[in-house]
C-alpha cells in the first residue's frame, strides 16, 4: 500500500466491541495474569505493555504510522518537539564527541547545542546551510554526527539530502534530520540517507494547534538506544495526545496539498511587491536552492518568508494591522500565523548569529493555513501598504 493510505489503515490492536476507529488507550499502566508473565515482560521476553511512559497501544499506533510515512523501521514518540531533538543528542552524543550542524536551526535547538551540551563536554560546528562545500573540512577524528534542518527555520533554505547522506555515510556519521518544515508527505529524508527524522509533532502533524508532541524516527537499533533513554528520563508522549495526533495523520497529505498550494500562489504574489526587498519560498524559481527543493521535495511545502524594506519598525507595523493572521507561537495551523523570528523565535540570537543565518530586523515568516487562498493573500496585501 501506498503510505498515505498506511497511515490512514494502521491501527492498535480491535477490543472484542470491534470499534472502526481505534480506542484511546487512557491508562498509566497495565496488569498481568500471573507473576511469570509480568516478569517475562520486565525482562523484555514479551511485546507486552507494562507502563505508558514506555509503552502504550494509543501511542504506538502514532508511532507506526509516522514510521509509514517516513519510510522508517521503528519510531518513538515524545512529550514535544524539542524532547525528541534533546533525545537525538543525548542518546548517542557524550563528553569528548563532536556535532555538526547547520547554522540555520530553530531558536530552542540552537539554545541546546551552543548553551546545554558544553556543559556535557560535547563539542559543535556551525557550517552555513547553503554552503556544502564547508561541511567537509568540518568534520573531526571525534565528530559522531550530522544534524540539519531542510527547509530551514525560519530563512526557508534547502539542504541537499542526498549529498548529506552521502558525506555521513562516507564518514561514518549518524545523519539527524529535522523534517518538521516538509513533513512527511513532501520530504523523506531516510530514502536519502539519513538515519534517524525527527518532528515537532505539535505542527503540521496536529494541524490544528491542539496538542503538543514530538516523534522521532529510523533505524530499529538506533531507535531502540533513544528508547532506552527516553523510558529512564521520562519524556513520553501522552496517550491522549497521541490519539490525536494519530487521527490527524489520516488527513495530513490532503491538508499539505492545500496548505502548500496555497503558499505557492501567495508567494508568486508577493514575490514583486514594492515593499519587499526579497522573499523567498522553495518552490519559486528564485529560490537559491529551487533546483535541490524540486529534486527531494514533492512541494515547496506551506511556510514563506520575507524581508519588509523598512527593517524592525515596518516588521511590527506589519504584525500590528494584521485584520485575519494570527500572532501566535507556534506554525503548521490550519489558520494562517504571521511571526517576527528577530524578536520572538531567534531573539536569544546574538546580531551576528542571526545575520550569519539572514534573519534580518525586517523578516517575516508566514505559515500558511487551510483559508480560502486569497483571504489570506489580501490581509497581508492590506498590511504591507501600511508598512
Amino acid at each position: 500500500m501506498h503510505p498515505t493510505t498506511k497511515a490512514i489503515r494502521i491501527r492498535s490492536e480491535q477490543t472484542n466491541e470491534m470499534e472502526h476507529s481505534s480506542p484511546l488507550y487512557l491508562t498509566s499502566s497495565f496488569t498481568f495474569d500471573n507473576a511469570e508473565e509480568m516478569r517475562a515482560a520486565f525482562a523484555d521476553e514479551t511485546n507486552d505493555n507494562i507502563y505508558s511512559r514506555f509503552s502504550n497501544p494509543t501511542v504506538q499506533e502514532f508511532t507506526d504510522r509516522m514510521c509509514a510515512l517516513e519510510g522508517a523501521e521503528s519510531g518513538y514518540a515524545t512529550a514535544s518537539g524539542m524532547s525528541a531533538v534533546f533525545a537525538s543528542f543525548m542518546t548517542f552524543l557524550k563528553k569528548g564527541d563532536h556535532l555538526i550542524s547547520c547554522n540555520a536551526i530553530f531558536g530552542s535547538t540552537h539554545t541546546i547545542i551552543t548553551k546545554y551540551l558544553p556543559k556535557y563536554g560535547i563539542e559543535f560546528t556551525y557550517v552555513p546551510a547553503g554552503k556544502p562545500e564547508e561541511w567537509k573540512n568540518a568534520i573531526r577524528p571525534n565528530t559522531k554526527m550530522i544534524y540539519i534542518e531542510t527547509p530551514t527555520n525560519p530563512g526557508l533554505e534547502i539542504i541537499d539530502l542526498e549529498f548529506a547522506g552521502s558525506l555521513a555515510r562516507e564518514y561514518n556519521l549518524i545523519l539527524n534530520v529535522d523534517n518538521c518544515f516538509a513533513t512527511p508527505v513532501n520530504q523523506t529524508p531516510i530514502q536519502y540517507g539519513a538515519d534517524i527524522v525527527l518532528h515537532s509533532a505539535t505542527k503540521w502533524l496536529d494541524g490544528q494547534g491542539r496538542v503538543l508532541g514530538g516523534v522521532v524516527v529510523g533505524k530499529k537499533a538506533l531507535i531502540h538506544e533513544i528508547y532506552l533513554f527516553c523510558r529512564s528520563s521520562g519524556p513520553a508522549l501522552s496517550p491522549f495526545n497521541a490519539w490525536i495526533l494519530s487521527r490527524s495523520l489520516e488527513t495530513l497529505d490532503v491538508r499539505m496539498e492545500r496548505h502548500s498550494s496555497n503558499a505557492l500562489y501567495i508567494a508568486q504574489q508577493l514575490e514583486n511587491h514594492p515593499k519587499i526587498s526579497w522573499l523567498k519560498y522553495p518552490y519559486l524559481k528564485s529560490h537559491p536552492q529551487h533546483a535541490i527543493a524540486i529534486k527531494q521535495m514533492k512541494n515547496g511545502g506551506a511556510i514563506i518568508c520575507f524581508d519588509l524594506k523598512g527593517g524592525l519598525e515596518s516588521g511590527r507595523k506589519f504584525l500590528n494591522n494584521l485584520k485575519m493572521l494570527s500572532l501566535t507561537a507556534n506554525l503548521g495551523d490550519t489558520r494562517s500565523i504571521a511571526s517576527h523570528p528577530a524578536s520572538t523565535t531567534h531573539a536569544k540570537l546574538t546580531d551576528e548569529e542571526r545575520a550569519a543565518v539572514n534573519i534580518t530586523p525586517g523578516l517575516i515568516r508566514i505559515s500558511v493555513g487551510l483559508e480560502h487562498r486569497d483571504d489570506i493573500l489580501n490581509d497581508i496585501l492590506q498590511t504591507l501598504e501600511k508598512c
